[in-house]
């Protein structure tokens, strides 16, 4: 069994060199990009995403995915909107030899209302994304219609195409059982890395109700593991999520929590019978 690690790595800085830093030193070959100088990955120009592109390419990290806002949107907002922000996604995930983009299903609490709304906006994404052989990861984010695990469950039946991000600490969050958790964490094509208590306190790996621990140990197949860590209030968290984020630990700078999270997610690994040998994490 073969893990290997990714980040997002704007969490440890905002310039690319001190997220590169960040990531090499924690020994992370991927990042997932969200943002750089405080830019949505969105929003980059495309003279701003070659710099950042020739940056990680001369570290020899990987973009695994783009850690896109797409979709975190209210359902009632003007579709076409996003439409035209996933065009401009696809452009950079060609800058970034990237083919997988982060998306998530909308704000909504009318459910049964907006089902196919969403089904229906979903499945018009996936397929521009697949004709140009992208594909769209859903995160289980809060607040959004694919927050809890059967409405998850039911955009994977519904969504040709679509795949899966699986979030622990999300979930735990809007009140999952460990159950559901468990049956949405098999049909994931990779995994956030991220804990919390059910108090709504953020904690590193291993330290929350997230089951970190038994999470890596049901992995049945090679697999990348994105840590976000949210140990520390960083820049452009108010534009990612309009929750009050809630720490038990401090830290004096966001390095110092993404070093944190970094290692206690390699405490874990160990404690599963995982050890490093390169850049990947390996299960005898």
């Amino acid at each position: 069994m073969r893990l290997r690690l990714c980040a997002f790595a704007d969490e440890a800085a905002e310039p690319i060199a001190e997220q590169i830093s960040a990531l090499k030193e924690n020994n992370i070959p991927q990042i997932e990009l969200r943002s750089v100088d405080g830019i949505n990955v969105k929003d980059l120009t495309d003279e701003k995403a070659q710099e950042i592109a020739r940056a990680l390419k001369e570290a020899g990290i990987s973009v695994w995915s783009l850690g896109s806002p797409l979709g975190k949107s209210d359902i009632s907002a003007d579709f076409s909107q996003e439409v035209a922000v996933l065009k401009r996604l696809l452009q950079l995930c060609r800058l970034f030899e990237c083919d997988k983009i982060r998306v998530f299903s909308f704000f909504t609490k009318e459910y049964a209302r907006d089902r196919q709304e969403v089904t229906d906006r979903m499945r018009r994404l996936v397929e521009i994304a697949s004709e140009q052989k992208i594909r769209l990861f859903h995160e289980n984010e809060k607040d959004i219609y694919g927050d809890r695990a059967e409405r998850v469950a039911d955009l994977l039946q519904n969504v040709p195409g679509l795949c899966s991000v699986y979030d622990p600490a999300n979930y735990v969050q809007v009140g999952e059982t460990p159950e559901n958790m468990s049956k949405m964490a098999a049909l994931a094509g990779y995994l956030h890395i991220k804990d919390v208590l059910r108090t709504g306190e953020l904690v590193p790996a291993g330290e929350g109700d997230g089951m970190i621990a038994e999470l890596i140990g049901s992995v049945g197949t090679d697999m990348t593991l994105t840590l976000e860590p949210h140990l520390k209030v960083f820049s452009g968290y108010a534009a990612i999520d309009n929750h009050e984020m809630k720490n038990k630990y401090s830290f004096s700078s966001g390095r110092e929590a993404f070093d944190f999270a970094a290692r206690a997610l390699k405490n874990v690994l160990l404690k599963c019978g995982y050890g490093e040998s390169g850049e990947e994490w390996i299960k005898p």
